[in-house]
């Protein structure tokens, strides 16, 4: 990575993602440049044909190739908005960056997936991830959620589907929990259940074969997780967060590889 630049953008809040990433490029000797879209830059029309009589003073279109004429590198960070399902799950704006850059690019979390995390844990985008890496490795995979809370079927592949939490955890190995919005319409992107009986607690672990609990966070303690559970000698949050340094300095190395 000497005398080579990586440009990581956020359009979303980050600490995992923005220091694992910073932390594997400085391994590789690689000079790091950090843009938070929404403090310190122009604000960025991301939409084709509008009028930009508003707030956002610059356009991706013209913004995307001069970032690309500083740097070697671009890793984006774009969550959906839940406004439009069909947009999200373009993934116009890291579509964008990918035609209009010029540079190799490669996601810190996008609308859909969130690749660079999925790949250290091997974890709406950190669940499809997850269900994605889990069914191409061939793992006893069970997918548990209230109904109405269905991923998109491409995701969820051949996993076991429940909506009996207590079902789906009897003699798991691993427990990954995360909250998502709802993928179907018309309920897209709306929260549908805030039931705490689906808090993964010390009497839900003891359903499992003595399991490990995982979540990428940051997490909502006594909401998604009891402290009792996440402070655990079978928590595995803060290996797993260590993890992402790994994972990102393999994705880089293999960027700047293709580079030569």
């Amino acid at each position: 990575g000497r005398n080579k630049t990586l440009l990581m953008i956020f359009f979303n809040s980050s600490l995992r993602t923005r220091l694992s990433t910073q932390k594997a490029a400085m391994n590789l000797g690689m000079n790091v440049m950090v843009l938070d879209v929404n403090q310190g830059a122009w604000k960025l029309e991301t939409e084709r044909g509008v009028v930009m009589d508003g707030d956002k003073a610059e356009h991706l279109l013209e913004a995307i190739p001069v970032m690309g004429s500083y740097c070697d590198l671009i890793g984006v960070r774009s969550f959906a908005r839940f406004q439009d399902k069909t947009e999200d799950y373009e993934e116009r704006v890291l579509e964008q960056f990918i035609r209009y850059s010029g540079r190799p690019v490669f996601s810190m979390e996008a609308a859909t997936r969130h690749p660079l995390q999925s790949f250290a844990e091997l974890p709406q985008a950190v669940p499809n991830s997850f269900a994605e890496w889990m069914n191409a490795a061939d793992y006893d995979f069970v997918i548990a959620h209230p109904e109405g809370y269905e991923l998109d079927p491409r995701f969820v592949g051949g996993a076991r589907v429940e909506h009996d939490q207590r079902r789906a955890l009897e003699g798991a190995d691993f427990v990954y929990a995360k909250n998502w919005a709802a993928y179907a319409d018309p309920n897209y992107g709306r929260v549908l259940s805030r039931d705490r009986d689906w808090t993964v607690d010390a009497e839900k672990m003891a359903l499992t074969n003595d399991a490990f609990f995982m979540h990428c966070l940051p997490v909502r303690r006594n909401m998604i997780v009891t402290d009792e559970v996440i402070e655990s000698p079978r928590s595995l949050v803060i290996p797993e967060a260590a993890n992402r340094e790994i994972s990102a300095q393999v994705v880089l190395k293999r960027l700047l590889e293709g580079l030569e």
